[in-house]
């Protein structure tokens, strides 16, 4: 009975112990809260303004950009209507009078727009080809053609062209622009006729 008592009062005492050492442990930390951040008005209108701001300065960019090519374009456009211009008045014909190769005035003026595009492209050489109307034989018409191309030739060279950038040929009666034996084809037919034979890709404005 005693020992009963004994072992009784030795577990009474480890439970006493052991409720003890409970009511005596720290309590576990209750974990802190996750902060949420605050809704900032100010925040919000300055990321608005500042995309805002991005987005105009792309618009603006672009626009630029475009202004730019639309510009390079119509640049280029001009440049090739201005050669094709000068191409134009480079090889524009001149016409004599019947049996004639003295410049008249208008074949003057056409030669006098000729003298500034190649003033201003050294590079360019041109050939000019001699032509009558079929009347008169083919010596005849020959050694006239070559009067005539001979004729521009030397206003030109007088004008500041070098020599040595013209050469000339004559065709006489062979090369006829217009058909018929009257005077409305005679009078295209009695013509020089002006070639680009090198140096005429980009031409310059004068």
């Amino acid at each position: 009975m005693k020992r009963f008592q004994r072992v009784a009062g030795l577990t009474s005492t480890a439970v006493a112990v052991a409720v003890l050492a409970g009511c005596h442990k720290k309590p576990e930390p209750a974990p802190e809260p996750v902060a949420t951040p605050a809704f900032n008005a100010d925040s919000a209108r300055l990321a608005q303004e500042e995309a805002a701001r991005r987005a105009a300065e792309d618009a603006a960019r672009r626009r630029a950009a475009d202004s730019a090519a639309a510009a390079q374009a119509e640049a280029a456009r001009a440049a090739t209507a201005a050669a094709a211009e000068m191409r134009t008045t480079l090889t524009s014909p001149v016409h004599f009078d019947y049996d004639q190769s003295t410049l008249r005035p208008d074949a003057q003026a056409a030669l006098d727009a000729k003298i500034p595009i190649l003033q201003a492209n050294s590079d360019v050489m041109i050939r000019i080809d001699g032509n009558t109307d079929e009347r008169g034989s083919d010596e005849y018409n020959l050694a006239l053609g070559e009067r005539r191309a001979a004729a521009a030739k030397q206003y030109l060279v007088q004008h500041g062209i070098a020599d040595n950038r013209i050469e000339t040929v004559s065709y006489g009666e062979e090369r006829p622009v217009a058909q018929g034996s009257d005077e409305s084809a005679w009078s295209q037919n009695r013509r020089d006729e002006f070639e680009i034979t090198s140096g005429g890709q980009m031409l310059r404005r004068p």
